[in-house]
């Protein structure tokens, strides 16, 4: 399996006079946070992502739920990435059903950087009552890069009922899946007759992976 390498979060740019000063500690990041200066609240993010660990990630994912500044976000969810583990994944995992799409995107984009504390949450996430939350869990899976990828689609084309679910699957195993997949895929037409977008699909994803 290909290593994932953690991102780099950049050092902030054009900051303020205020957002150069040093810190007074840790304590002082939350207030900082919180501060009507955009630079200094990025500079804040930067400082948590050079501490690290669980605190740092839930007070960064309670300030995404409020921060308003793109930049900002951004940075917030470099900074998750960087800092990784299960407390950044239990903040972002909620933001799969936020009706902003760059919340989502965001969201979406920093998970699968972090497969490990990701996998165990995958088939909970694949059984989500909200189809959408579970599509969002599909394009989470297809760029993860962990090696039960091929298994937990295999489970949504046999178990799912939501057709744009399974399409979604469908997708992800035409650029990661193998020739074990291959019968899964020849069957699931049969689950939803007349379906020429997902018959489609299937036809795309079977001559990929078998190099036709």
């Amino acid at each position: 399996m290909p290593l994932v390498k953690k991102p780099t979060l950049p050092a902030p740019d054009h900051l303020s006079d205020e957002a150069s000063l040093p810190f007074a500690g840790e304590d002082d990041l939350p207030a900082r946070l919180a501060s009507p200066s955009a630079s200094l609240r990025r500079a804040a993010v930067h400082a948590l992502a050079e501490t690290g660990g669980d605190d740092a990630a839930r007070t960064l994912c309670g300030r995404l739920a409020v921060e308003t500044d793109g930049a900002v976000r951004e940075a917030i969810f470099l900074a998750l990435a960087a800092i990784g583990g299960d407390a950044a994944v239990a903040g972002l995992l909620p933001l799969l059903s936020d009706e902003d799409p760059a919340m989502r995107n965001g969201a979406i984009e920093t998970l699968q950087q972090l497969p490990q504390p990701v996998a165990p949450r995958m088939e909970a996430l694949l059984a989500d009552p909200d189809s959408d939350v579970r599509i969002f869990a599909v394009n989470v899976a297809g760029n993860l890069r962990h090696p039960d990828v091929e298994r937990w689609m295999l489970s949504v084309l046999e178990d799912d009922q939501h057709v744009n679910v399974v399409a979604a699957a469908i997708d992800t195993l035409a650029e990661v899946g193998t020739e074990a997949a291959c019968d899964d895929l020849e069957r699931v037409v049969q689950r939803f007759p007349g379906d020429a977008f997902l018959a489609f699909t299937q036809r795309t994803a079977l001559r990929r992976i078998r190099g036709g």
